[in-house]
């Protein structure tokens, strides 16, 4: 199967008031489709049209159980768009099977093992003094910025995504889109 470099997106804007809400109308629009927050998280990603790439490196890196588990689970949901700014090849070589482990690991960064809205990231950011570590459940530590009315996140080599949709509740946690692929120090 031939799989082109995008970015993931699955994070939209959800007020405090709908939590609770399982309807879509509740939940942002993400890559053209409806968001359920009684849907978990990989549930809600494979309709999006903006995270056919994230959907397929959580395939090909053997995660579907886990991010469709339990939780509590935010999720930075790179855009395809982000992928496709990857160097040329880098999305396929991941997605080949001797690179699972690797593959993993990147996507694991993506992910933190709480349920943070973007209201108790600017709390954290604030509380801290500008900007707020965070470790994932790939061992990557993201800084997280809360700036001009916008959150930004740091990976370990420098990488600056902005979350360009935050607050998309699921039954699992909540997912904030953003624009950058994160990596480890160690990844590439």
């Amino acid at each position: 199967m031939n799989f082109s470099l995008r970015a993931l997106t699955v994070a939209t804007m959800l007020s405090a008031a709908s939590i609770g809400g399982a309807m879509a109308q509740d939940n942002p629009m993400v890559g053209g489709a409806a968001m359920y927050a009684d849907k978990n998280i990989v549930e809600n990603a494979v309709n999006s049209a903006d995270h056919t790439t994230l959907v397929a490196a959580v395939q090909a890196a053997g995660l579907v159980e886990t991010l469709s588990g339990e939780g509590p689970f935010t999720v930075l949901a790179p855009v395809n768009a982000a992928f496709d700014a990857l160097p040329a090849g880098t999305v396929e070589t991941l997605l080949k099977p001797e690179n699972k482990d690797t593959l993993a690991t990147i996507l694991a960064c993506h992910v933190i093992p709480a349920k943070a809205l973007s209201t108790d990231i600017v709390g954290m950011v604030e509380a801290d003094g500008g900007e707020h570590v965070v470790d994932t459940v790939g061992g990557c530590k993201l800084t997280l910025k809360a700036e001009n009315g916008g959150v930004t996140v740091t990976d370990e080599n420098g990488t600056v995504a902005n979350v360009t949709v935050a607050d998309v509740i699921q039954s699992n946690g909540v997912i904030h889109v953003i624009d950058a692929v994160l990596t480890p120090a160690s990844a590439m």
